[in-house]
């Protein structure tokens, strides 16, 4: 679970949002995460609301012209109740005047005070999408996240089975490389995890007996991409280590499972390692085969249903 400042969230967007910092600099330390104020159920940004306070309060036309008809002492209250709950920030849409007393309770309680030219609907959408993402539950995980046929697919497996090999073939067969060896991925909705690659390993991949490849320098801008939404895991499993020949069910459908990865079951298909196996190949059919079924097309299920079928039309003994 992440955690951003207000000076970072402030360097973060100040550039897309056209944010001005006018006061409260001394509150640039305000931390912003998941938990805080739990308890009141807030959001993390939204329009001035005082009973489930924001994490980021962004204050437009109407909730100034709401300020303005207060009467002074109802006007100061709603200011220390505001600046009370200790907000991140306070945000200004559409380079509005502020008002002194704004500014000034700002200022006193040390809380960033910002001022943007946009409206207030693209601040929000914005930073809603930027701090769920930075927010999001995170994992790293042990593996190479490809992009294969437009799927996210991490390919696991334990060290020496060929995870590398196969990523490397299959950005000669056209397919794009997210991240090597320690992919980063994050909750960013409910059954959505999205998948990078940290700044250190970005563009690498580890080869043995080649060594560390920049794929691309090698393969050019279009074999890589920055990240991917992760559809289903390929692990790949040494054959003296797989029973799928001793099950007649298995023979059919694949060996097929789940992995929990943040708490979202994600589809599994074990590939057995052999010598002479064409991984690439089998890891494009895995993927397709995938697809396939995620339109209701199940061929083992197909042949299994033609068999009962056949079996029905035989004559009884």
């Amino acid at each position: 679970m992440e955690r951003i400042t207000a000076r970072q969230l402030f360097e973060k967007v100040n550039e897309r949002l056209a944010l001005r910092w006018i006061a409260g600099v001394r509150g640039e330390s305000r931390m912003l995460e998941p938990s805080a104020g739990r308890e009141r159920r807030p959001s993390l940004v939204g329009y001035l609301n005082l009973i489930y306070p924001n994490r980021v309060q962004i204050v437009g036309s109407e909730e100034l012209a709401y300020l303005d008809g207060l009467e002074p002492r109802q006007r100061w209250e709603m200011l220390q109740k505001l600046f009370g709950h200790r907000p991140v920030a306070v945000i200004v849409t559409k380079d509005q005047a502020v008002p002194a007393d704004l500014r000034e309770a700002a200022e006193d309680s040390d809380t960033p005070l910002w001022i943007s030219a946009q409206r207030g609907h693209e601040i929000y959408n914005w930073l809603q999408y930027h701090l769920t993402r930075v927010l999001a539950r995170a994992q790293t995980l042990h593996g190479v996240l490809m992009e294969i046929y437009s799927i996210g697919v991490l390919v696991t497996g334990e060290p020496g089975t060929g995870k590398s090999e196969l990523a490397l073939d299959l950005i000669t067969r056209g397919h794009r490389l997210v991240a090597d060896d320690a992919p980063e991925f994050s909750l960013i909705a409910p059954d959505v995890i999205d998948g990078a690659c940290p700044e250190l390993l970005r563009d690498l991949l580890e080869v043995r007996g080649l060594g560390v490849l920049n794929v691309r320098e090698m393969y050019g801008h279009t074999a890589v991409k920055d990240s991917k939404y992760l559809r289903l895991v390929l692990h790949l499993l040494p054959s003296g280590e797989h029973s799928g020949d001793r099950d007649g069910m298995q023979r059919l459908t694949g060996v097929l499972g789940q992995r929990e990865i943040l708490g979202v079951k994600m589809p599994q298909i074990t590939i057995p390692v052999a010598p002479g196996r064409n991984l690439a190949v089998l890891a494009e059919a895995a993927v397709r085969n995938h697809m396939l079924k995620s339109k209701g097309i199940d061929p083992a299920q197909t042949f299994i249903d033609r068999q009962a079928h056949q079996m029905q039309r035989l004559p009884p003994w």
